[in-house]
């Protein structure tokens, strides 16, 4: 019967899905977070779209029984983390994460052997097992309060990306010991190119996630968490501003300043002037949105004594803000 129902509503409109997603939502006492990543129409569809930390709180705050994310793994664990008795459903099961992915678990236990007595801060893009062995998470958001808030005289390993860790390095003065990670996305952003975009725009402010590596971190005029980009283009007076991170963002910050001109910093393929753009946030569709909450299915299912773990350092970074 279900396949049945799926190979019918494959052939719906996107309207007619969205309709359907709402009456699904108000079905299963659903709510829907997404992250400015995901394709416009999700975002437009969620109950709530965010970053990491923004994502993270409103999981803690929801009454709802289903959770549907629209993200990837990792964010749909953090939800599951802080809501075990809730129904924490991903539309795309093999919607990864490049940052996540560069930390098994395996070699982050051998790593931190080699490493005791280390305050162990893992930022949120990483699997449920990395956070459980770590002692506080942070987001982009708030990485380098997080770090501040150690003592000084404490050592830290930061994982799993070392861009962001060598970011936070040179805001709090502090020595870290860092994983060798990054993101595929935000690495991936060409220099060449986007130096082009500013000679052809002189007036033009770069803004620039801190995943992104420190040679593009040099050339921006503000460095922060995709809620601190949307808030800088939306506050400054400039009116041209070039956007390195994830082009998901790019609809948020059209929808916020309609008057301004926004370009999203080029990715390095040779043939491509396109955005850097996360496949894994894109795997989520209408479609599959749909048939997760229909079947109630991909669900995060995590070992408890791993979550409880996890919920732990998790806990301890909210308490911060």
């Amino acid at each position: 019967m279900i396949g049945t129902v799926e190979s019918r509503t494959a052939e719906l409109s996107d309207y007619e899905l969205v309709e359907a997603i709402h009456r699904l939502k108000k079905e299963r006492n659903a709510i829907i977070l997404a992250h400015y990543y995901q394709q416009p129409e999700i975002q437009e569809l969620a109950d709530f779209v965010g970053d990491s930390l923004g994502l993270a709180q409103a999981a803690d705050k929801t009454g709802a029984q289903t959770i549907l994310f629209a993200g990837v793994h990792f964010m749909a664990e953090t939800a599951k983390i802080l809501n075990p008795k809730r129904t924490v459903l991903l539309p795309d099961l093999n919607a990864g994460c490049s940052l996540a992915d560069s930390a098994p678990p395996e070699k982050f236990r051998a790593f931190l052997d080699q490493h005791p007595d280390h305050v162990v801060v893992s930022y949120i893009n990483c699997s449920a097992e990395v956070k459980a062995m770590s002692d506080i998470i942070c987001t982009s958001s708030n990485a380098v309060r997080v770090v501040n808030s150690i003592p000084a005289d404490r050592k830290v390993i930061f994982a799993p990306d070392k861009h962001l860790g060598a970011y936070v390095q040179r805001m709090t003065g502090r020595e870290l010991v860092l994983w060798d990670g990054v993101c595929e996305v935000h690495v991936d952003i060409s220099l060449d190119k986007m130096k082009f975009l500013l000679g052809k725009h002189p007036d033009a402010k770069l803004v620039a996630h801190p995943e992104c590596p420190p040679h593009i971190l040099a050339e921006a005029d503000h460095v922060g968490s995709t809620t601190s980009l949307l808030d800088f283009v939306q506050r400054d007076p400039g009116t041209t501003f070039i956007v390195a991170t994830e082009g998901g963002i790019l609809h948020k910050m059209r929808a916020a300043v309609p008057g301004k001109n926004l370009i999203a910093a080029p990715a390095n393929a040779e043939n491509s002037c396109a955005c850097a753009e996360c496949p894994y946030m894109k795997m989520n569709t209408l479609q599959k949105v749909h048939d997760a909450l229909l079947n109630s299915t991909p669900e995060i299912v995590l070992e408890e004594q791993v979550r409880a773990r996890a919920e732990i350092a998790l806990r301890r970074m909210m308490q911060l803000g």
